[in-house]
């Protein structure tokens, strides 16, 4: 079944290409008789981001941008709105970041009238989804080939240079594209991590942005806990070490990678499973499941993982075992010393950070304690709100996959938008 979907879903966007684990999701549910889950529902769930945009309608335009080390990473534009402010010409631009080993799909899944790019549009907006270096759709280098596994230079990266070097590229990027000067800043996780490390280390850049609004965000991270980094946080250089001697620099992104997923995958969420609420509450780290739409699992499944350097987590994980938010710590401290002039890395200055800064959290979200997120505001240049979000049990993944994100917290940012583009 699911192989004639995917000739429709070619047929009826042109230039479609396949979801990130578009294989996987036609192994977990393309032999299920009797699916509980649309055509419609199937289609997005094999599509790639672009593939997404243009089947519900908007308007997409892929470019791809090279970073000053250079890495080929891919933005998705939605220039103009669907239902509302579909008229092209001139607008101002946000900028969407996604979190850690996810992609620009993740501000598309939900589809329009939910989703954060496709709300964003319609509101009027010029929407620009970056996808970070060694991601589905970024894993492209002007030399290094991301499957050489001797060498593994094209994934010696954590999210320093995706802040540091990517999102600066991408930004001049967008202000030649577009011709504005400034526009406003979303992240989720890892992409309000971005954002810390590119406006602490160049403050420059503070003057290309109306508004920062950090959705979950990762900076320290003295009180919360994250399963995965907390495997690693006690040993991250042998991690790096065994990693290195093994041939992997990547997680959640290769064919071995997808193999493994694809295997527990028809264990736990296939849709004949008994274990299928267990894969669930896994997707969404553990949460509530009670705002947890599972007839959306193939399409969450489709495009996450969708792949990032192991560097990325061993970073993370520095973060939480030294109470530290600072650069990343090398194998070797000689190294360290060659790259910083320090023996140890140097913390990030997040007062350097002048641009007007929104903070939102859940009081369920273990992977970004509201303690730290307090933290943040507090050390931060120009805090101007810090935001609990309504309901209880609102969790990290509801921030991109909760039913009733929207309503909880998406409106809001439009309103917060909406109130700096008044005065500025």
């Amino acid at each position: 079944m699911l192989k004639a979907l995917v000739l429709l879903a070619a047929l009826t966007v042109a230039a479609a290409e396949p979801s990130p684990n578009a294989e996987l999701v036609e192994k977990l549910f393309g032999a299920a008789s009797g699916s509980r889950y649309s055509n419609n529902i199937l289609q997005d769930a094999l599509l790639d981001a672009p593939g997404l945009i243009r089947k519900y309608g908007y308007p997409v335009q892929v470019h791809n941008v090279v970073t000053q080390d250079g890495y080929i990473t891919q933005a998705h534009r939605i220039p103009h709105g669907r239902d509302a402010n579909n008229t092209p010409g001139p607008r101002r631009v946000v900028l969407l970041v996604h979190g850690l080993m996810c992609s620009s799909a993740d501000f598309l899944v939900l589809g329009p009238g939910n989703a954060l790019a496709y709300v964003l549009a319609d509101a009027g907006y010029d929407v620009w989804l970056a996808n970070a270096r060694g991601n589905y759709y970024s894993r492209r280098h002007l030399f290094l080939n991301p499957n050489d596994r001797e060498g593994l230079d094209f994934w010696k990266f954590s999210w320093d240079e995706i802040g540091n070097r990517d999102l600066s590229a991408l930004v001049n990027h967008i202000v030649r594209t577009t011709g504005e000067q400034k526009m406003h800043y979303i992240g989720y996780s890892q992409g309000t991590t971005a954002f810390l490390v590119l406006n602490s280390l160049q403050p420059r850049f503070n003057e290309r942005f109306y508004s920062f609004q950090a959705l979950a965000p990762a900076a320290f991270n003295e009180n919360g806990q994250n399963s995965i980094r907390d495997i690693f946080v006690h040993f991250e250089f042998i991690l790096e070490a065994v990693a290195n001697s093994l041939g992997f620099g990547e997680i959640m992104g290769g064919e071995g990678w997808r193999e493994t997923i694809a295997n527990l995958g028809l264990t736990f969420c296939n849709d004949l499973s008994p274990l299928q609420p267990l894969c669930a509450n896994i997707i969404m780290g553990g949460g509530d499941l009670e705002n947890f739409n599972k007839t959306m699992l193939p399409v969450f499944l489709g495009h996450n993982p969708a792949g990032a350097a192991i560097r990325q987590i061993i970073h993370y994980s520095q973060v939480q075992r030294f109470k530290r938010f600072a650069r990343y710590n090398h194998l070797s401290p000689a190294d360290n010393l060659f790259r910083y002039g320090s023996l140890t890395p140097p913390e990030y200055d997040v007062s350097k950070i002048t641009v007007p800064t929104y903070l939102h959290y859940g009081k369920n979200d273990a992977q970004a304690n509201y303690e730290d997120v307090l933290l943040l505001g507090e050390r931060l240049g120009n805090t101007v709100g810090i935001y609990e979000i309504e309901r209880e049990s609102f969790n990290h993944f509801d921030f991109i996959w909760g039913g009733d994100v929207k309503t909880q917290l998406y409106d809001k940012l439009v309103d917060i938008m909406k109130t700096v583009d008044s005065t500025q």
